[in-house]
């Protein structure tokens, strides 16, 4: 093993079911199995990891996909330079309602609940619609939903279901951020109608009988990137080496992670305080369910560039960024699969040939070309069957943004 420039790091990840690869790479000694000595440090909220990154307190840490884009960027409160080394998971997360907003709906729109929603199928937004109009007829206050970050899958997912049923995000709901832990406490308290997150917090709201599962991350884009491995750009290039030890840590982890044998010491392990900090039964559900949190197969660490392009594409609709020549290079910056390939190159593992995938293009199984042997892939469609070709990107059509989006920069 050639010599790392440190192995010290420290490593920073939030409560959530997908902090797995980091907490499993520890644990299993991967980390020290690549020359590293990796401390671990639970945060609290998306925007401690983010500024915790940017002034060194952190060396790395699982960061939401459209963070460092947005950081990068320029468009967050923080500027600095950041990227993505790999992704680490895909899917995971849902949209959840509370008891008595589902009650509205079905007193709004019987049509798309009860008999008339199909078992695991998730709820049309046209019925969540009928409620906001009969709430905004009557005067009454707009439904209050959350999402954990303003540049996160989740706010975007959930932007995408809202627009999928005619509502306007922006105009017609109130839109506010929620960090993960405290997403249930809000939702008991009345202080929110909804929220998309991250596992375990839904599974967590249905068990208390406080909400309802309105539409999984899996049902609005299919294998979507979820969360990834983010550091600084300047530490990537003061400490290459290290980094490549970290994502092949990862990697294994995440590779270990997949095999179903192994989940149930997953969620034992991962409901300790430690680490989430919740149910056991709550997090062993949620694993549980096929295809839902993907670690590993499916080419799922890699960091496809279209990917980033298609976060920034968001960000330009919903008025975060300005449409401007160059995005394209933001995301090649960004999202380092050059990197990436270097690790996997080292581990033995096959990768894809090309940088970019037209997104949303497959609603059935289908094969990806690599370096070694083709890989079998997933659907990948989006819930309102639109495709998103990246060698257009910065001049495809995209919906307008009614008003800016400001008013969701407020971060916990």
């Amino acid at each position: 093993m050639s010599q790392l420039e440190r192995s010290k790091v420290t490593v920073g990840f939030i409560p959530l079911i997908d902090c797995a690869p980091i907490v499993f790479a520890d644990i299993l000694g991967l980390f020290e199995r690549h020359g590293l000595d990796v401390e671990i440090r639970r945060e609290v909220s998306w925007a401690n990891i983010r500024d915790k990154v940017a002034v060194g307190l952190l060396d790395a840490a699982q960061m939401l996909a459209p963070m460092p884009l947005a950081a990068s960027l320029g468009i967050d409160s923080v500027s600095v330079p950041m990227i993505a080394a790999m992704t680490l998971d895909l899917n995971g997360n849902a949209i959840t309602l509370s008891q008595t907003l589902w009650q509205e709906i079905e007193e709004a729109a019987p049509e798309f609940t009860g008999e008339n929603l199909a078992a695991g199928a998730p709820l049309d937004a046209r019925a969540l619609a009928a409620v906001v109009r009969r709430r905004a007829a009557a005067g009454l206050p707009r439904v209050a939903l959350a999402s954990v970050f303003p540049f996160s899958s989740h706010n975007y997912l959930l932007r995408l279901w809202l627009a999928a049923g005619g509502i306007d995000p922006d105009q017609e709901v109130r839109l506010s951020v929620v960090p993960p832990p405290h997403t249930v406490a809000h939702l008991s308290g009345g202080v929110i109608d909804g929220y998309c997150v991250g596992e375990p917090w839904n599974q967590q709201a249905v068990s208390l009988g406080i909400g309802r599962i309105a539409a999984t991350g899996h049902h609005i884009w299919k294998a979507m990137p979820e969360k990834v491995l983010g550091t600084t750009e300047s530490w990537a290039q003061r400490h290459p080496k290290t980094l490549i030890a970290l994502i092949k840590a990862l990697t294994e982890a995440c590779a270990w992670l997949d095999e179903p044998a192994n989940r149930a010491e997953a969620a034992r392990v991962l409901a300790g305080p430690r680490y989430v900090n919740a149910p056991v039964e709550v997090i062993a559900r949620s694993l549980a369910v096929p295809d839902f949190h993907i670690f590993h197969r499916q080419a799922a660490n890699f960091p496809w560039r279209s990917h980033a392009d298609w976060f920034i594409a968001q960000m330009v609709r919903w008025g975060q960024a300005e449409p401007a020549p160059g995005l394209r290079a933001v995301a090649d910056r960004v999202f380092r699969s050059d990197i990436y390939r270097a690790a996997a190159s080292e581990l033995s593992l096959a990768c894809p040939i090309a940088d970019r995938k037209t997104e949303g293009a497959h609603a059935d199984p289908w094969i990806l070309p690599t370096n070694g042997a083709p890989l079998a892939m997933a659907p990948d469609d989006f819930l309102d069957g639109s495709i998103f070709d990246p060698s257009n990107a910065e001049t495809q059509s995209i919906a307008p943004k009614a008003r800016n989006a400001g008013d969701q920069q407020d971060a916990l």
